[in-house]
């Protein structure tokens, strides 16, 4: 295997972003989802809730218990969410399979609810803080911000509206992965123009 700086040429020949590493789910992760277009209420909502969990830890702990948190949230059905009770945050409190936050765990219950009553498009709300201006692509990961103006005001709106656990650097994380920027380093196979 062949590293650059902010580049990694595995085996198979492909140059991807480094933060892939060698781990395959990771560079799976990479190839297929990060910095892809994601709409929709639910896939933003649960975009936006695993986020959340990753605070404070790695990605690649919460895409490997990605599976159970979608059995933990039905599936991040933003109505079943929203209708989970205090019973429900103690059984999944003893759920070994995910991030046994209760922190976390209640601002999943509570964003959904603060999600079903908001009155608009979750997607469209999160999708409008797309920066307009486009940076230049960035040569090197040391190149990617943490945080944005854009991703400040998102957090400070989606707090003003009863979010929790969407820091302006959690809100960087999301706009990465849901391909509102693309921040593939230049070399990577996925960066466009």
């Amino acid at each position: 295997m062949t590293a650059r700086p902010s580049l990694l040429v595995g085996p198979d020949s492909v140059a991807r972003c480094a933060w892939t590493g060698t781990d395959a789910e990771y560079q799976r992760y990479h190839d297929e989802e990060w910095g892809t277009p994601l709409l929709g209420d639910r896939a933003v909502f649960e975009k936006i809730s695993l986020e959340g969990f990753q605070a404070g830890l790695s990605w690649i702990t919460i895409l490997r218990r990605r599976p159970a948190f979608r059995a933990a949230f039905c599936d991040f059905d933003i109505e079943r969410v929203a209708a989970m009770t205090p019973d429900d945050v103690d059984r999944l409190l003893l759920d070994a399979a995910i991030i046994r936050h209760r922190g976390k765990i209640e601002a999943v219950i509570g964003n959904a609810r603060v999600t079903r009553q908001l009155g608009e498009s979750l997607s469209d709300l999160v999708w409008s803080f797309r920066p307009t201006a486009t940076r230049p692509r960035p040569e090197r990961l040391a190149d990617i911000p943490a945080v944005t103006p854009e991703s400040v005001a998102l957090s400070t709106e989606l707090r003003r509206r009863g979010f929790r656990f969407v820091g302006p650097t959690t809100m960087y994380a999301l706009m990465q992965s849901a391909g509102i920027v693309d921040d593939h380093v230049v070399g990577c196979w996925r960066a466009t123009a």
